[in-house]
């Protein structure tokens, strides 16, 4: 046979085992090859011969055994404070998720931090905005704005404070039991162990010049700590009305919390509620918008995407599995548990699934003044049903079912 009618048959051949290959590809396995353990037809495709750690293996079921509808893989946008480095002190510890350690977090950094009750984070102050989420406890927080207008405020679980860049503010514990929180930066390289203290300053500023700063004598300072202090313990402060008298507190200056956990939820069904901060409900929140969102066991966080910027999310309790979806196509799907921490980036789609027991709770946070998103079943039921119809080949019947007017949380 003539080599050029040969390569032309085995071409003519592949072609029509690739188109018969696209042909097979389907509803739950849409790719060829074949992807997922239900397409591993050998024991041994399937099998992990090699050293493991089971303990932490377990903790991800969907990495271990995806979904065959996962595909062609993406960065990494799981990671965790549960296996952070803790920095301790006497007065309480901190530990951070940023982009050093989770590459793909580019606007926003994480830190859990936990202050004893009398224990204090020193003053200091950030080049970023600093948002932060009440875990437990109660803390009482005070600030200074670009005015000169100071504020004194106690905290509880479910509380958010935000200072916005250059604003300096402390941060105390207070009984019976101190706080513990999450922390939130609006640039992804931001860290908590290099922030700009009082004590540095101080301990770096010519005598003389303290003495002129301040109109005492330069041995006034003779005493200040030449290391920073960063956390540490102190007493438990007094009331709080007294702290104000003493601080000077006078009406006018902006708020700097919000008392989210009491707010109305803005959209309650069935599967779930949302409760959403950004600068329409807490004004000063110019660069940091956030979401409180519970979703109840076998519920589903509707498919959606945020438009104008990245989700940076922790998880508050209870168990979830998420799948992301960029061009390619890629889609991965990943496990979460209380301490974890999620980052997707901005329009790409995904949804949010309770696979616990238990309710699910996760605050989201995103570097924009407002909370943003596009919801699936919103855009296709805005739509002319005949184009819903022939891009999806579905029955009329079935577009006519989807819910309509944003369901954000399923069952409604």
């Amino acid at each position: 046979m003539n080599p050029l009618q040969r390569r032309g048959l085995l071409s003519a051949a592949g072609f029509l085992g690739a188109a018969g290959a696209a042909r097979a590809a389907g509803f739950g396995n849409p790719d060829r090859p074949a992807e997922g353990a239900i397409n591993a037809r050998l024991a041994s495709s399937k099998s992990e011969p090699g050293p493991n750690n089971p303990a932490l293996a377990s903790q991800f079921p969907d990495f271990q055994d995806p979904p065959a509808t996962d595909v062609n893989g993406m960065p990494l946008f799981w990671a965790s404070f549960n296996n952070a480095h803790k920095r301790i002190q006497d007065g309480g510890w901190a530990r951070e998720v940023n982009q050093d350690d989770f590459a793909i977090s580019e606007d926003i950094s994480g830190v859990n931090m936990r202050l004893s009750a009398g224990g204090i984070r020193e003053l200091h102050w950030h080049q970023q905005a600093e948002w932060a989420f009440m875990l437990t406890g109660n803390c009482r927080i005070t600030t200074l704005d670009e005015e000169g207008r100071p504020s004194v405020e106690d905290v509880q679980a479910g509380d958010l404070w935000y200072f916005p860049p250059g604003l300096p503010h402390s941060l105390q514990g207070l009984g019976p039991d101190g706080a513990e929180f999450v922390l939130a930066f609006d640039n992804g390289r931001s860290s908590e162990f290099n922030t700009l203290l009082l004590t540095d300053w101080m301990a770096h500023t010519p005598p003389e010049v303290l003495a002129k700063n301040f109109g005492v004598p330069a041995d006034a300072f003779r005493t200040i700590p030449v290391d920073n202090l960063w956390i540490f313990q102190g007493e438990v402060p007094k009331d709080l009305a007294g702290d104000r008298r003493d601080a000077r507190v006078v009406p006018g200056a902006q708020q700097v919390i919000y008392r989210l956990s009491a707010a109305s939820p803005q959209r309650q069904t069935r599967g779930g509620s949302v409760r959403i901060a950004d600068s329409r409900h807490f004004p000063i929140s110019k660069t940091v918008a956030a979401a409180l969102e519970t979703i109840s066991p076998g519920g589903l966080r509707e498919m959606h995407w945020h438009p104008n910027a990245d989700e940076w999310a922790m998880v508050l309790k209870g168990q979830a599995r998420v799948t992301v979806f960029n061009t390619g196509p890629k889609a991965v799907t990943a496990d979460f548990k209380p301490g974890d921490v999620w980052y997707i980036k901005k329009s790409l789609g995904h949804y949010v699934e309770n696979t616990g027991s238990d309710e699910f709770q996760v605050i989201s946070v995103y570097k924009s003044e407002r909370f943003a998103e596009v919801s699936l079943s919103d855009w296709l039921t805005h739509l002319p049903p005949d184009m819903v119809r022939r891009t999806l080949n579905l029955d009329p019947s079935v577009i006519a079912r989807f819910p309509t007017g944003r369901p954000d949380f399923l069952p409604v």
